[in-house]
């Protein structure tokens, strides 16, 4: 079954019929969260570092981002990645649960409308293989709810995963960036253009990164890095 006959028939279940809360089971009518779970959804702090999202003080750039600028200009996160934001985006991206995409790409397109808007999206691509097995690309689904909440066009198909790389996760942060190195090209349709890349979680920020260099290599003027949930881990 294709993510759009997916989308349609969730669509059609949340609208049309009550149902339970995703998080805890409890009643919750039409909205996908009862209230109580909604109002522990873990939004991300006011105050972050402009370029990667990391919590600062007064927006101030982190160490990390001082002492080696990422080639992404800009990061915008709706939430945290900690519980139970977490079992949202695994409900998604493991489980199937489309139902997921409209609440978290709705309070990522409420972060980034405080900024201006690029000229286009990209979601972050998955590679053919990983594509297969898992069915659809959830990026790819919350990019194409945010491109009719804000009417910047998404470019589907313009970056390409061409090498699959080992799962991020499973390597030390060191590795990472080498584990994709040549991981992406991208088409020239980005060229001269403002780019946002769409994205469910931001961790090390090397995947970002590397596509980023991609877009930048394909003639892209700016890249800035929208994800639903950025990690805080100790760097």
């Amino acid at each position: 079954m294709t993510s759009t006959v997916l989308n349609i028939c969730t669509n059609f279940i949340q609208h049309l019929l009550p149902q339970d809360c995703l998080l805890c089971g409890a009643y919750s009518g039409r909205a996908k969260l009862c209230k109580a779970c909604h109002t522990d959804l873990p939004y991300h702090a006011a105050s972050v570092c402009p370029t990667c999202a990391m919590p600062t003080p007064d927006h101030q750039l982190c160490g990390q981002c001082l002492k080696h600028p990422p080639p992404f200009s800009r990061t915008e996160a709706a939430f945290t990645y900690q519980f139970p934001l977490d079992r949202l985006v695994l409900a998604l991206k493991y489980g199937h649960q489309l139902g997921v995409v409209s609440l978290l790409a709705d309070a990522l397109c409420a972060r980034v409308t405080e900024q201006p808007l690029p000229d286009l999206l990209v979601p972050m691509p998955l590679h053919p293989n990983r594509l297969r097995q898992r069915g659809f690309n959830q990026a790819h689904e919350i990019a194409r709810h945010m491109t009719r909440q804000l009417g910047v066009p998404l470019l589907t198909n313009a970056a390409t995963r061409i090498i699959d790389t080992a799962p991020q996760a499973s390597l030390p942060l060191k590795l990472r960036r080498k584990n994709l190195r040549d991981a992406f090209v991208c088409d020239r349709r980005v060229a001269g253009k403002r780019v946002a890349i769409v994205d469910d979680v931001m961790t090390s920020g090397s995947t970002l990164a590397a596509l980023t260099e991609a877009l930048l290599k394909a003639g892209a003027v700016e890249v800035q890095c929208w994800v639903v949930a950025r990690a805080v881990q100790q760097r």
